[in-house]
C-alpha cells in the first residue's frame, strides 16, 4: 500500500468516527438534550446536509489550492467542528456545530479519492479509493463502539473531544506522509463546471444519493431498533455495530475488486442484495440472533456500493476529477440525510420501527432501476460510437 494511502485513511477514520458514532448515542443524545428520537436523528440529516452543501462550497473555495494544503485546512476546519459538538450547550448549537464539522467532509474525501487514483495504475483505481475508504469503515469496527463506550460511559461529550483529538492526529498524517508531488497543481474551475451538463454524471450521482440514501433509513435508527425491537441492552448494540463494521470492512474491499472487474453489473447485483436483506431484516430484526447475523450480512453489501459508486462519477467526469469526486461524496451525504429524514417522517407518522426495512428495501430498488438506465445509456453510447467508425 502506498504510504500516503496510509494517512487517508487514518483522516477517513476519524471522519467516519464522527459521521456515524452519533447512530450510537442516538438515545442518550435525546435524553441529556430533552428531545424525541426522531428530532435527535435529524442530528444526522444536519451533517449530512452539511456535507452535501459544503462539498461543492468547499471545492470552488480550493480549486485553486495544491492538494495537500487543501487536505490540511479540511483537516482543522474538522477539529473545529468537533470541539464545538463537545461544548454545545442546547440541540440546537450542537446541530451548528455538526453542520461546521460535515463542511471538511465532502471536499477531504473528494480530493482524497483523487489523490489515491493517482498513486496506481488505472485499473487499480477502485481498488485504491477502497483502500482509502477502509479508513471510514474501520471507524464503523472500531471508532464507532468505542466511541459508543466512551459515551456510555463519561458522556456523549467526551467522545466528540475524542474525536477531536484523531482529528489532531490526522492532521499530522496528512502533513507528515501525503507528499506534493503528487499534486496536479491548481485546477481550472470552469473547466470542471462544464462536466455538469453531461447526462451520464448526473445519472451517477442519482445513482449515489438513492443507492447508499436506502441504508440511512435504517442505519440512522440502527441503536433504537436493536434496543427496542429486537431487545439489546445499550452495551449489547455496541457489539453489535462492530459486526455490522467488520461486515462494512469486507464489503468495501469486495465492492473495490468487484468494480475493477465489472462496475455496473457489479453494481447492479450487490443493490439487488441491498433490497433484498433489507426485507429480510425486517422479520429478523425481532430475533436477537438472526438480527446480528442480518446486519453483519447487510454491513457487507451496503459498503459494497461506495468504491462502485465512487470510482463511477470520476470515470464519467474524468475531464473534472476534483469537483466530480468532492460532489458525488456530497451526493452520499444527501442521500444519508434523505434516509435519515424518511425514516424520521415514517416513524412520527406513527409506523413501528421494524417498519424502516421495507421503507429502505423500496429506495434500494429505485437505486437499481437508475442504474440500469444508466447502464443502457452506456450500451446505446457504445453502438452509436461504433456505427459512427463504421461509418467513417
Amino acid at each position: 500500500m502506498p504510504i500516503p494511502l496510509l494517512a487517508l485513511a487514518i483522516s477517513a477514520f476519524a471522519i467516519g468516527t464522527t459521521e456515524f458514532v452519533i447512530m450510537g448515542l442516538l438515545p442518550d443524545v435525546a435524553r441529556d438534550l430533552a428531545v424525541s428520537i426522531p428530532s435527535a436523528g435529524f442530528l444526522v440529516t444536519g451533517y449530512a446536509l452539511g456535507v452535501a452543501v459544503g462539498a461543492p462550497l468547499l471545492a470552488v473555495l480550493t480549486a485553486k489550492m495544491p492538494r495537500k494544503l487543501a487536505l490540511q485546512l479540511l483537516m482543522g476546519v474538522f477539529i473545529v467542528g468537533n470541539v464545538l459538538c463537545a461544548v454545545a450547550p442546547g440541540y440546537s448549537m450542537l446541530m451548528v456545530a455538526r453542520v461546521v464539522t460535515s463542511f471538511a467532509h465532502g471536499s477531504f474525501f473528494g480530493i482524497g479519492a483523487v489523490v489515491a487514483a493517482s498513486l496506481v495504475p488505472a485499473e487499480k483505481r477502485a481498488s485504491a479509493i477502497a483502500l482509502m475508504f477502509t479508513g471510514l469503515t474501520l471507524a464503523n469496527v472500531l471508532g464507532v463502539p468505542f466511541g459508543t463506550f466512551i459515551g456510555q460511559e463519561f458522556g456523549w461529550r467526551s467522545t466528540f473531544w475524542v474525536v477531536a483529538a484523531l482529528g489532531v492526529l490526522s492532521l499530522i498524517g496528512v502533513a507528515a506522509l501525503v507528499p506534493n508531488k503528487h499534486d496536479s497543481g491548481p485546477s481550472n474551475l470552469g473547466h470542471e463546471l462544464r462536466v455538469l451538463k453531461e447526462p451520464q454524471v448526473w445519472l451517477a450521482l442519482a445513482m449515489t444519493v438513492l443507492g447508499f440514501g436506502g441504508v440511512f433509513v435504517v442505519f440512522t435508527y440502527i441503536a433504537p431498533i436493536l434496543e427496542q425491537v429486537s431487545g439489546f441492552s445499550p452495551h449489547g448494540v455496541t457489539l453489535v455495530l462492530v459486526l455490522f463494521g467488520v461486515g462494512l470492512t469486507i464489503g468495501n474491499t469486495i465492492g473495490g475488486k468487484l468494480a475493477d472487474r465489472a462496475l455496473m453489473p457489479s453494481l447492479m447485483g450487490i443493490l439487488v442484495a441491498l433490497a433484498i436483506i433489507m426485507a429480510v431484516f425486517a422479520k429478523t430484526s425481532h430475533n436477537q440472533t438472526l438480527a446480528a447475523i442480518t446486519i453483519f450480512i447487510w454491513g457487507i453489501a451496503a459498503f459494497a456500493t461506495v468504491p462502485p459508486l465512487q470510482t463511477r462519477v470520476v470515470e464519467k467526469a474524468k475531464h473534472a476529477p476534483n469537483l466530480a469526486s468532492t460532489l458525488n461524496i456530497g451526493a452520499f451525504n444527501l442521500g444519508n440525510a434523505g434516509g435519515a429524514w424518511l425514516g424520521g417522517v415514517v416513524l412520527q407518522q406513527g409506523h413501528p420501527l421494524d417498519s424502516l426495512p421495507w421503507v429502505a428495501a423500496v429506495v434500494a430498488v429505485v437505486a437499481l432501476g437508475v442504474t440500469w438506465y444508466a447502464a443502457r445509456l452506456d450500451r446505446g453510447g457504445q453502438g452509436a460510437s461504433a456505427g459512427a467508425v463504421d461509418a467513417v
